[in-house]
């Protein structure tokens, strides 16, 4: 390995410098808490997207510029003296090791289970239960000077609108406020669907797309309730979407065509080619796929 590799000192180095209002970057230095929100939304996005594709060469880079928002803030709030690097580090240590007594027994990095104790013959469901507890514990010490401490407090406002929606409900379903199962779940889904077409049937467009924000709540849950994911539901879908229809392209070009020059009827029978094609070199599985975090970790 290169003795000249650069390590997080060098990083956080860089990103004073950028800030230094002699030598720093003009853009940099008009940078502040909520002009750097977007891009740092951006860069989640594009780790997701390289991981997705199975990127590997891109996402040391993408994973890097995530990184970087995160000095980015370290660097606002020392500069105004709340905090620094050290103190975002120290903190996100702390509380993992608290949050996982399963692995470190006695509340320290150093401690470790007994010995013959593998991570296999841990109850996963003992595990998560206690994450949860102990999440909740800590809402409550941050929130206890506040008489209005509510289970919804801290589900991020700037998460994807389905993911969020996904949070909510979770959180509502854990103190009681859910369906039996997924029956009642889909009976929701058929009542706000009815509201919708009633709402466009009386011409009342801004209603009808309050309704389908209902509708959309309403799949979410019962994507939950399924065990799944509903943000990787739909960019499942999305993708899906992309080669079905870049196969109707391809199908076209090769007769000369593109899709402005044939109807819908032939889009349509070359989608269904598609569809056929996907079907019979990847079946699709009957048990869905459980998140892999672990639940409502974050």
């Amino acid at each position: 390995m290169s003795e000249n590799r650069h390590g997080i000192d060098d990083l956080l180095t860089l990103m004073a410098v950028l800030r230094d209002p002699e030598q720093g970057c003009p853009w940099d230095l008009k940078q502040d808490w909520d002009s750097i929100v977007p891009h740092t939304l951006e860069e989640a996005y594009e780790v997701a997207d390289a991981i997705e594709r199975r990127a590997w060469g891109e996402l040391p880079g993408e994973l890097g510029d995530l990184l970087f928002q995160v000095a980015y803030y370290s660097q606002f709030a020392s500069e105004e003296g709340r905090f620094d690097f050290h103190d975002v580090v120290h903190t996100l240590t702390a509380k993992m090791v608290r949050r996982h007594p399963h692995v470190f027994p006695d509340g320290t990095l150093a401690s470790r289970r007994p010995p013959g104790v593998s991570a296999e013959q841990v109850e996963t469901r003992q595990v998560n239960s206690r994450w949860e507890s102990l999440k909740a514990e800590e809402r409550v010490e941050r929130t206890e000077a506040d008489a209005g401490v509510s289970v919804l407090d801290d589900v991020p406002r700037t998460l994807p609108a389905l993911s969020r929606a996904a949070k909510l409900s979770k959180r509502a379903a854990r103190v009681g406020f859910d369906w039996p199962d997924a029956t009642g779940v889909i009976a929701k889904i058929r009542e706000e669907l009815d509201e919708v077409e009633q709402a466009l049937a009386e011409g009342n467009r801004r209603h009808a797309a309050e309704e389908v924000g209902d509708l959309l709540f309403a799949v979410t849950n019962l994507a939950r309730t399924l065990k799944a994911d509903p943000e990787q539901c739909l960019r499942d879908t999305n993708a899906k979407f992309e080669r079905r229809f870049r196969h109707v392209e391809r199908a076209l070009a090769e007769r000369g065509m593109t899709t402005r020059d044939v109807d819908l009827d032939t889009m349509e029978r070359h989608w269904q080619e598609a569809k056929r094609l996907e079907s019979s070199v990847s079946p699709i599985s009957a048990e869905p796929t459980e998140p892999s975090s672990g639940g409502d970790r974050p």
